[in-house]
């Protein structure tokens, strides 16, 4: 899974890296408003807090969280749109 994730090109980057919650959060939302249905969007965070609320977030506006990868030091977290 992490393979197939690595590989995944997103179509929009928001780095929220340095941010604390809820910082990560309020980029996703607002980044998610600009990204097209079916395009992947991913949100860089050093914040650990981001791993438990992007997936809630997801469940709430019903795009898909796609699961996270861990770099030095923070987190690539991928999520389509639908």
């Amino acid at each position: 899974m992490g393979e197939e994730l690595a590989n995944l090109k997103a179509d929009v980057v928001v780095d929220a890296r340095g941010q604390s919650c809820p910082g990560p959060m309020l980029e996703a939302k607002k980044a998610l408003t600009k990204v097209k249905s079916g395009q992947i969007l991913e949100i860089l965070s050093s914040d650990k807090g981001t791993r438990r609320d992007l997936p809630t977030l997801c469940k709430k506006t019903g795009d898909e969280y796609l699961g996270f990868i861990e770099e030095g030091g923070y987190d690539r977290h991928l999520i389509r749109k639908k």
